[in-house]
């Protein structure tokens, strides 16, 4: 297999397999605390990797580059995953997922603030307001959930979570670390892992893992396996070998297999309103990405 098909490939393994991590998500989280399992899933995963390399005769870098990489870990891991795997265990999987969709506008927004050579144009606006017009369309349908305070504390789990990773995406973009990727990478979910797992013995949110149920405990290795190891080992290769504008459609194919898979397996909400609400949001989103790559041009 030639390697433009097979990053077409990883792509593909991309845009369905972190789609369905929500659900597993979702799953998880209603049987342990959702931030205790993201840091567990972390430091597994990270541990796993990190060895790997080790193992490779790779060495542990200077305190420079590990404090870069902890930086990372916490915008993209801590706040950002953590947050999100927390929120649902009050929303679902499929509305956390619509919420993360809106990545891409903050990433090009972040990525203006920060360069500040470039300009927010009159379309990166309309597809803004087009954006969080479906996000606010979606709400609507929750009117009555507005009144509880764990449905929005979900929401804001979820906002706070697309900021952080949007955040995070825009750092790590600029502060590149002198290794391998992937060692990078499982430095990044390891030290994450030890901080948020910290985080949850100080704060008492965690639980005995012997005493986990038989759902979560698949649900976990799901993520560690298929959600970290596998799917983002294939978005590194796919973004090492195609476009970062093509890799980016991943983004519009994830909320459609969260939303899909979570009516189906966990009996989610799917009406009009929401599938509406879903494809008003993905356009503002693809306003916003095809404005900011034509004035990075």
């Amino acid at each position: 297999m030639k390697a433009l098909t097979k990053a077409y490939v990883a792509l593909g393994v991309v845009s369905f397999v972190w789609g369905t991590t929500y659900v597993a998500s979702r799953v998880g989280a209603q049987q342990m605390p959702g931030f205790f399992m993201a840091g567990v899933r972390q430091f597994l995963s990270g541990v796993i990797l990190v060895i790997f390399f080790l193992l490779r005769g790779y060495r542990i870098p200077e305190w420079k580059v590990l404090r870069n990489i902890s930086v990372q870990g916490i915008f993209l891991l801590c706040i950002a995953n953590g947050g999100l795997t927390w929120a649902m265990e009050y929303i679902s999987g499929g509305l956390a997922a619509i919420i993360v969709a809106l990545v891409p506008i903050f990433i090009a927004l972040f990525t203006v603030w920060v360069s500040k050579c470039k300009r927010i144009s009159r379309w990166m606006i309309a597809g803004l307001i087009t954006g969080f017009a479906g996000i606010l369309l979606i709400f609507s349908d929750h009117i009555g959930e507005m009144k509880n305070p764990n449905f929005l504390l979900g929401i804001g789990l979820s906002i706070l979570s697309v900021l952080s990773w949007s955040y995070g995406t825009v750092y790590s973009s600029q502060h590149r670390t002198p290794i391998s990727i992937l060692f990078s990478v499982g430095l990044q979910m390891f030290i994450a892992g030890i901080i948020m797992l910290l985080v949850c013995a100080v704060t008492g949110k965690y639980i005995n893992l012997a005493e986990a149920g038989r759902e979560s405990w698949l649900a976990l290795l799901y993520l560690v396996v298929f959600g970290s190891l596998i799917a983002y080992s294939a978005f590194v290769f796919a973004i090492s070998k195609l476009p970062p504008t093509l890799v980016s459609v991943y983004a519009y194919i994830n909320p459609v297999v969260a939303v899909g898979l979570g009516w189906l397996l966990l009996s989610e909400k799917l009406n009009a309103i929401m599938v509406t609400g879903m494809l008003i949001t993905l356009a503002g989103v693809y306003m916003v990405n095809r404005e900011f790559r034509n004035i990075k041009r």
